[in-house]
């Protein structure tokens, strides 16, 4: 009987350390999730302010190219042809 005692404490210690594992495990996904959060809301403000950096310097460029650098003319004129073509399109469409 006594051997049948021993079987049964040894499982209850073996469940008990797996159920504090479990918590342990539990607690340590519930921090990494946060984080992952956290992590995920910080790449997408990095991912906007780096639209935006290219954005202005896409701006920089054409604003500099039409004060007279050379660097970047062409640039500037394929984006002020395609200005002109959405103008144009915007009056036809208003003449209409």
């Amino acid at each position: 009987m006594s051997e049948i005692t021993e079987i049964v404490d040894n499982l209850e210690n073996r469940i008990s350390k797996l159920l504090h594992k479990y918590d342990i495990m539990r607690q340590a996904n519930e921090s990494l999730q946060e984080e992952l959060t956290s992590v995920k809301a910080e790449y997408e403000k990095l991912e906007g302010d780096l639209q935006s950096s290219q954005e202005q310097v896409q701006t920089l460029k054409a604003a500099n190219a039409m004060l007279g650098s050379t660097d970047h003319k062409r640039e500037t004129k394929l984006k002020i042809n395609s200005l002109i073509r959405e103008i144009d399109q915007c009056i036809v469409q208003l003449s209409e």
